[in-house]
Order: C-alpha cells, then sequence, then structure tokens
C-alpha cells in the first residue's frame, strides 16, 4: 500500500477515537469525574510524545534552532486561532458538563466553533503522524497510540457536554465524523506536502507540531482535568506520561 494512504488511513484511525468518545458521551452516563480523569490521563499521555518522540525527534534532525523557533511558532499560531476560535463559542468545546457549558454550547454559531476548534486542536497531531512516515521506517506507534488515546476524552467531554445542551445525535455525530475524516486527510496532506522537504524542515514542522500540542494541552485539557478532577488530576497525569513513557521505550527497544 503506498505510504501516503497509509499516512491517511493511520491519520483516520487516531481521528475515529473522537467519535468513540462521543459514542460514550451520548449513550453512557459517566460521572463528571471519570471524564475529567480520563482527559487527565490523555494529556499525561501527549506530554510524553511531544517531549520523548516530536521534540526529540526535530532536535536529531535539525538542531536547536529549527526545534526551538518551530516550538515557539506553533504554540503562538495555535494560542492566536485558539482565541480566535474561543470567542466565537468554542471555549468549552472540550468541557462535560456545567450549565454555563451548555448554555454556550447551544448558542448561534457555536456549532462551527466547536468543530474549528476541535480542527484546530487535532491538525498539528495529524500533521506529524504522516510526517512520522517520511523517513520510512514506518508509523511512529507512540505518536498514534498518544493522539488516539488524546482524542478519546476530547469526544467523550465535548459529546457530554452537546448533549446536556439539548444537541442532538446527528448534530453530535456528524461534528465529530468531519472531523475525524478531517484528521485522516491532514495526516495524508503532512505525508504528500513535505515528501521533498529537507531535514531542518521537517524537524521545524515537527516542532510546529510540538508546540501547538504543548499549548492546547494548557489551554484546554489541563484546566478540564484539574476542575472536576482537582487533586487527583495531577496523579492521573502522571500515569498517562508514564504509560505513553513505556510504551515508547518498549516499542523503540
Amino acid at each position: 500500500m503506498p505510504l501516503v494512504i497509509q499516512a491517511g488511513l493511520w491519520g483516520l484511525l487516531s481521528g475515529s477515537a473522537l467519535v468513540v468518545g462521543a459514542l460514550i458521551g451520548t449513550f453512557a452516563q459517566l460521572p463528571q469525574r471519570v471524564i475529567a480523569g480520563v482527559m487527565a490521563f490523555g494529556a499525561g499521555v501527549l506530554i510524553s510524545a511531544l517531549s520523548f518522540d516530536l521534540m526529540d525527534e526535530s532536535y536529531r534532525q535539525g538542531g536547536i534552532a529549527s526545534t526551538a523557533l518551530g516550538f515557539l511558532a506553533g504554540a503562538v499560531v495555535y494560542t492566536a486561532a485558539n482565541v480566535l476560535v474561543s470567542r466565537r463559542g468554542a471555549r468549552h468545546r472540550k468541557r462535560s458538563g456545567t450549565a454555563e457549558d451548555a448554555r454556550q454550547s447551544n448558542e448561534p454559531g457555536s456549532g462551527l466553533a466547536i468543530a474549528l476548534g476541535a480542527l484546530l486542536d487535532g491538525i498539528p497531531e495529524s500533521i506529524v503522524i504522516g510526517v512520522s512516515l517520511l523517513e520510512g521506517m514506518g508509523v511512529s506507534l507512540v505518536t498514534v497510540a498518544a493522539v488516539f488515546l488524546s482524542n478519546l476524552p476530547e469526544g467523550l467531554s465535548s459529546a457530554a457536554g452537546m448533549r446536556r445542551a439539548g444537541r442532538s445525535k446527528a448534530y453530535i455525530f456528524g461534528i465529530w465524523g468531519g472531523i475525524a475524516l478531517a484528521s485522516g486527510v491532514a495526516a495524508l496532506i503532512g505525508y504528500s506536502a513535505f515528501a521533498e522537504a529537507s531535514p531542518v524542515t521537517i524537524a521545524f514542522v515537527t516542532a510546529v507540531a510540538a508546540g501547538a500540542i504543548l499549548a492546547m494541552l494548557a489551554d484546554t485539557m489541563v484546566p478540564e482535568a484539574f476542575e472536576t478532577a482537582h487533586e487527583y488530576a495531577g496523579l492521573i497525569t502522571v500515569a498517562g506520561f508514564l504509560a505513553a513513557f513505556t510504551l515508547s521505550r518498549v516499542v523503540g527497544a
């Protein structure tokens, strides 16, 4: 199978966690603390992946200058875009339950903003999945696992919040199914757009994704986890970090 198609399928696989999470959030009445715990675990997984896979790989390929520049650029671009979509109704796209969250999730135009916010969260992750295939050594399974595990609580918490806001099942699965497909397309583009790029360029792109992911964690996933899980959020995040770190060492051994 051509690598470009493999990239798209791996991106689709990681994005499918949004639909799985939406199914759970729609049909299962999970306590908010459980949802927050899953969010904290996913945050820990992503922190490990961006630290030991994305940033380390970026530094190995391009050195500290391109890595640092890309990392900061990713954070700046994500933050600016996040401010924009948040002001249009997507501020609580990862949250699962307060009355205020439900009210804002049901405001006119919030559906599009939530979709754009989810794309904003997922595009850097998906692109880096495609880029990871460029070395010809297969996809980074740790990165795919990290993205899948981080997408699961996003779909879960957002779908639960949308249901409380009165959104229909068709609306919920229309959004998350579309975002899952977009994740596959983004991974495919990540592979094809940078297939002929230099190692320094690939290092820069990888670092951009890492910076955007870390900014997303700090702005959305970590606050959501702490708000509900409180004093247990740190411990659960550490467990997620350790799980991903262990996986990366075992797979890489």
